[in-house]
């Protein structure tokens, strides 16, 4: 088998990378319903492929966030075994270290981490709110009666500044002072070497104000057209990598008309994809995708970015996501949170030290044939690595292995049965997340 790694599709010496290496394929699509959230009743779920220079990614599917081109305590290899066809990385961290030119120099991002498939990275847009708000990765908040363009989390400084250009930050790392534009945003990503990159967007909180959200959404749109035409620029330019796709991202915050013009604003520019961004309220959250979907071409992919909700996949996917991504598979495993069809458990509560079955019944991770719900939680209170790469390994595969059985249910068109089957299993004793 060719290894895709050295042969990516699309890439001749001395030509810039062919576009064509880069397309969606749809195949199987939800039918319209009488409760469809789209207009006209449209449901805009569907099973399909993404072709990349690195592979294909069987959709809908969920990307694990490799987040410094690194999963913790996982090697690419095990992630593979997980069944993950692709990895997320964070321009912003790659940039900050090892630095985007190390990345070019070893072959790109795929080639650096020795990851055999596409890749994915986010443009830095996602920092400009954690580090200008403090909010970390948490963006679902209760806004109740709190709206303030001047927000930020209790007890954290500022350290991103919007303005129009783009964002002047502080290193978290050492406080050094950097700069994000559109233009760095696509030259770092272009260095990374991932098939699909973001343009760079500003991500605002549910806390922002209507008139601060209008105006972010097209200081974005402003930024996306620039996007546009360096990425073109650049691909010209670098001759011999294969072609990288770009994704516009929509923001709006939970507002519909908002969200509509910025999805037609996104849909008008030549970009290969779509990301649905931004703080989402959950009670809306297919809603949401449904009012972007209404004002998307078809043809398009829809990467729906940090969401790992169970019923806000099902809810995501019915309206029309391809692909998820969201680091908290990986983190709440690292604390012990562990996501089983039956709901969320703590694996380090005391009732599991003498427990010595697995982390979940029937489960076909490595983890789960291996090990014991005991071994795993002596492993996290003893702070060993080896209990966050068995807890990770397992937390993945439930989040792959979900999306898998979703897209086997939309081609097998049983989707309803199976997701009200296992909505109703999974929250059973109330389980979050």
């Amino acid at each position: 088998m060719t290894n895709l790694i050295e042969h990516p599709r699309g890439a001749e010496p001395g030509k810039p990378g062919e576009r064509s290496a880069f397309r969606f394929e749809q195949r199987t699509r939800l039918s319209d319903s009488a409760d469809g959230l789209g207009r006209g009743g449209a449901r805009y779920g569907r099973t399909g492929v993404i072709h990349t220079p690195h592979g294909d990614i069987q959709t809908p599917a969920f990307v694990p966030v490799a987040t410094q081109a690194a999963m913790k305590g996982v090697l690419p290899e095990m992630m593979r075994a997980t069944g993950a066809q692709c990895l997320l990385s964070n321009a912003f961290h790659l940039y900050e270290r090892p630095g985007q030119d190390v990345l070019d120099e070893a072959g790109g991002l795929s080639k650096f981490m020795n990851w055999d498939g596409p890749t994915f990275t986010d443009s830095g847009g996602f920092q400009v709110l954690s580090l200008g708000a403090g909010f970390k990765k948490t963006l679902a908040m209760d806004v109740t009666g709190m709206k303030s363009d001047d927000v930020i989390a209790e007890g954290k400084e500022r350290l991103a500044f919007v303005d129009e250009d783009g964002v002047t930050f502080k290193s978290p790392l050492n406080g050094s002072k950097h700069r994000f534009s559109a233009e760095i945003s696509m030259g770092i990503q272009h260095q990374i070497g991932a098939d699909i990159m973001f343009a760079f967007d500003e991500l605002t909180t549910l806390m922002n104000t209507r008139g601060y959200q209008e105006k972010s959404i097209e200081r974005t749109f402003r930024w996306a057209k620039r996007c546009v035409a360096e990425h073109e620029k650049l691909t010209q330019e670098r001759l011999g990598k294969p072609y990288q796709a770009l994704y516009g991202v929509v923001q709006g915050a939970n507002y519909e008309d908002l969200r509509r013009r910025a999805a037609s604003q996104i849909a008008s520019l030549d970009f290969d994809g779509v990301g649905i961004g931004g703080a989402i309220e959950k009670r809306i959250i297919g809603n949401t995708c449904a009012w972007i979907c209404d004002e998307m071409p078809e043809s398009r992919p829809r990467h729906v970015l940090g969401i790992a909700a169970v019923d806000d996949i099902f809810a995501c996917v019915e309206n029309g996501g391809d692909t998820f991504d969201c680091v908290a598979p990986a983190r709440c495993g690292r604390n012990g949170a562990i996501y089983t069809r039956r709901g969320r458990y703590n694996v380090k509560r005391a009732e599991f030290k003498h427990d010595f079955t697995p982390l979940e019944e029937g489960c076909d991770c490595y983890t789960c044939q291996h090990y014991t719900k005991a071994y795993v939680d002596h492993l996290l209170r003893a702070r060993e690595l080896n209990g966050f790469t068995l807890a990770t390994i397992h937390n993945e595969r439930f989040f792959i292995r979900l999306l898998d059985d979703i897209r086997a249910s939309i081609d097998g068109g049983y989707f309803e049965e199976f997701r009200d089957e296992t909505l109703a299993k999974y929250y059973e004793n109330g389980s979050r997340g």
